[in-house]
């Protein structure tokens, strides 16, 4: 069975803001503030953005999934999951 696509996203980002240089990256790239990031986070839009940030750089992408213990797939999968 596919993860939750908003838990993964949730998962994701924990990850994503473990290192300062990728948490940088992601702000950097998504205009997000720290405000808003932590506004959002439940927003299914901020959700897409992480899953569109590891899906944009596969270095991440595969560092994640094995981080977060998913196939690589599930990663992209789930982005679609909460585009709809």
């Amino acid at each position: 069975m596919p993860p939750d696509p908003s838990g993964l996203a949730l998962s994701a980002l924990a990850w994503v803001l473990t290192n300062e240089k990728r948490a940088r990256r992601f702000l950097d790239l998504t205009g997000l503030t720290p405000k808003q990031l932590r506004g959002g986070i439940e927003t299914p839009a901020l959700q897409l953005s992480v899953l569109e940030f590891l899906c944009a750089h596969e270095p991440d992408l595969l560092a994640a999934a094995e981080a977060l213990g998913v196939d690589p797939a599930a990663i992209p999968a789930a982005r679609e999951r909460l585009r709809r």
